[in-house]
């Protein structure tokens, strides 16, 4: 069985294209349309890597990964962040909150399987 990749994103769109990528290389895919959503499924899947976008309504990204934090069972689990945005700024807190790496939308095939095989290896 595949490994299991929880996304956030508030863009169904979005969500569409990783789950078409994803599903496509074999990796089990639940989503969610923010954090507080993010955070619900959390606690049902167990992910082995979690791809979130930063603004969202309801909970942002910062939040989730601050919350996901907390929790011991998900110190460890990578948590990739995929965002439009790319100032440092943006990026320091996101690491601040416990985020692992940061990919720019829109994204590239090749290159988000090749980091989320990376950091769920």
């Amino acid at each position: 069985m595949g490994k299991t990749v929880l996304t956030i994103d508030d863009s169904r769109m979005m969500r569409e294209m990783l789950l078409m990528v994803l599903q496509g290389a074999g990796f089990n895919v639940v989503q969610a349309e923010d954090g507080k959503q993010g955070l619900d499924a959390l606690s049902r899947t167990n992910p082995d890597v979690i791809i979130t976008d930063i603004n969202m309504p309801v909970m942002d990204g910062y939040g989730f990964i601050e919350n996901a934090r907390m929790d011991a069972r998900y110190r460890s689990t990578p948590i990739l962040v995929l965002s439009t945005e790319s100032s440092p700024e943006k990026k320091q807190r996101a690491r601040q909150a416990g985020a692992t790496g940061w990919i720019v939308k829109p994204f590239q095939a090749e290159s988000l399987l090749e980091v989320v095989r990376r950091v769920s290896a």
